[in-house]
């Protein structure tokens, strides 16, 4: 026998130990990673072990293993995800809670400076989305949040 048959037999008689460390390496990423994808490539590498204990050749394997994966994660993950994801509380937090919240503009508000007092009783240092000042008093609204500075718009109602 010569050196390369020698070692397509070692690869094929040994395989199943690399399926397992494949799948506990890919099953130690996604504990770290929590995403699914790798959850995923652990159960194209079950499959590609099942291949193996049926006697399937090594090559054959792999391009099982492959396409189970890639059908696990086209078809089993995103339910997976939003299942996972259907309890989140939908409620907006910090920056992305001010978008469209009221309130009074405490001076004059113009492209730049001016100051806003919001209905969640913040006051901000504001500038106008447009170019016509607001005056002192007027009803505005969020637009965007730049660093410590709200851009406001004028509210009509």
């Amino acid at each position: 026998m010569d050196n390369f048959t020698t070692f397509v037999t070692f690869i094929d008689q040994w395989a199943w130990i690399g399926w397992l460390v494949l799948i506990a390496v890919f099953l130690v990423i996604e504990m770290l990673s929590l995403d699914f994808t790798f959850l995923m490539l652990s159960f194209g590498g079950v499959i590609g072990l099942l291949s193996d204990l049926v006697g399937v050749p090594v090559w054959a394997q792999v391009i099982i293993a492959a396409l189970a994966a890639a059908l696990f994660i086209l078809f089993l993950r995103p339910p997976l995800l939003r299942r996972l994801h259907r309890g989140e509380d939908p409620t907006k937090s910090n920056v992305d809670a001010l978008i469209d919240l009221r309130g009074i503009a405490l001076s004059e508000v113009t492209q730049i400076s001016g100051q806003a007092k919001l209905a969640n009783g913040d006051t901000w240092t504001a500038r106008a989305a447009t170019p016509v000042a607001i005056p002192q008093g007027a009803p505005v609204a969020v637009t965007s949040v730049h660093g410590a500075t709200v851009i406001v718009r004028p509210v009509n109602d």
